[in-house]
């Protein structure tokens, strides 16, 4: 599939009645504007024909999601404002990721590794607004009381796990598909908790935003396997965010480059 036929299949998906597409080829980006609401989105072509080759069908439909999740919490910012300020949560994303919104506002961020980045997110039940400095005055907050909230809300999150076991590793998968899968990275008595009962090395993975790994790496091959599982993760994952892991010391992490059999902390 090339740019031009992607471009095709969105307009046939969502249709040209409410939005206007501003196909610019040489940078393969695709403008999508909502005629209704009056906003609207940058799309980069290149990331979803990549995921297209492995993904097929399943990348389109994905990118339709969110587009139409996006666009549907705009009309509701302009129809009901925002009102629920316990709905606030922090989302892990790369360092790479915007800074700035698509309107040029910026975003509510947080440092957090060499490898990720903290932002804010305004849940709207199928969906969730990132919150940037113009958000501030209509929630009649700042930016810390923003990041406070959220610190608040990642730890009622729930933290269920299924458990793998590889060649004498073990592994625990959080996988709620919630939005917030790899914000629990942020829960640092739960990770205190997980680190009581890990017998080798604990690591820790967010290789996309809808799942959290945890890794009891207990012999060599125990990095391998993680190497190969986080890869896969993130090259199928409709947010990656990075495909390194970190080791989990005394409520700091730290990121380990697996090769081969040996390991390296950065």
């Amino acid at each position: 599939m090339e740019s031009k036929q992607l471009v095709a299949e969105l307009k046939k998906r969502l249709g040209e009645a409410h939005y206007t597409f501003t196909l610019d080829e040489k940078q393969d980006k695709l403008r999508l504007e909502h005629q209704v609401i009056g906003r609207g989105m940058d799309i980069s072509l290149a990331e979803i024909l990549a995921k297209y080759e492995t993904r097929k069908q399943l990348a389109i439909d994905e990118v339709v999601y969110t587009i139409e999740q996006t666009f549907e919490a705009m009309m509701q910012e302009q129809q009901q404002g925002f009102t629920d300020l316990a709905a606030v949560y922090p989302v892990i994303r790369s360092t790479s990721f915007p800074q700035k919104s698509n309107e040029g506002h910026a975003f509510i961020i947080a440092d957090h590794t060499a490898e990720t980045r903290i932002f804010y997110a305004l849940d709207l039940g199928t969906t969730y607004r990132l919150i940037d400095e113009s958000m501030l005055p209509k929630l009649n907050v700042t930016a810390e009381q923003v990041r406070e909230m959220a610190r608040f809300s990642v730890k009622k999150l729930p933290t269920s796990f299924k458990r793998d076991e590889v060649s004498g590793n073990v592994y625990y998968f959080l996988n709620h598909n919630d939005g917030y899968d790899a914000s629990r990275i942020l829960n640092d008595g739960f990770l205190k908790e997980m680190a009581g009962q890990i017998e080798g090395e604990m690591t820790v993975s967010v290789p996309h935003q809808d799942v959290l790994i945890i890794g009891d790496i207990r012999n060599e091959v125990g990095y391998d396997v993680l190497a190969q599982m986080t890869m896969h993760f993130f090259t199928v994952g409709a947010v990656p965010i990075t495909s390194l892991s970190f080791v989990y010391e005394e409520g700091h992490l730290e990121p380990i480059f697996i090769l081969a059999k040996n390991k390296k902390k950065e």
